[in-house]
């Protein structure tokens, strides 16, 4: 019984678009903390935009009606949760270090994207980046790959 029940519990995190469960999937939770950074200055623009759907195309090798559609769940997500904690838990669970760390430097991108660099930007990535428990000197170090002053 307990052995089913945890079957049940695995399987829903680790496919849950196959669950009635509205739960967020993994491509979702990360456009979703992406679209956090992109307004973290309450000013979305068409660029950001632009490179936010870049970013999920080369991420997650999808077409680009998948990429729209990811983009408005992920919008609307955002818009109507209370916190990132379901976002950051299910990343955290599925993603390594090394995948971590680059959805740190791809909100690196996509805040540098509009060439405006935004302290409000800069926060909510530092803040996403501790949640997401990346280390400091690598939230700095993606930061300045980003920005082409580090290798």
């Amino acid at each position: 019984m307990l052995d089913t029940i945890q079957r049940f519990f695995q399987q829903t995190l680790a496919e849950p678009e196959r669950s009635d469960d509205p739960a967020p999937t993994l491509e979702r939770a990360t456009a979703a903390l992406l679209c956090e950074v992109m307004r973290a200055d309450y000013h979305t623009d068409e660029t950001q935009l632009a490179a936010l759907r870049e970013l999920l195309i080369s991420h997650f090798q999808l077409p680009g009606a998948a990429v729209e559609e990811l983009m408005e769940m992920a919008r609307d997500e955002v818009e109507n949760s209370v916190d990132h904690y379901q976002f950051v838990s299910l990343i955290k669970q599925h993603y390594d270090y090394a995948q971590r760390r680059e959805l740190v430097r791809m909100m690196w991108v996509l805040a540098n994207a509009d060439a405006n660099h935004n302290a409000l930007e800069e926060h909510r990535i530092r803040r996403l980046a501790e949640l997401l428990h990346v280390s400091h000197s690598d939230f700095i170090r993606t930061k300045l790959q980003v920005q082409g002053k580090a290798q």
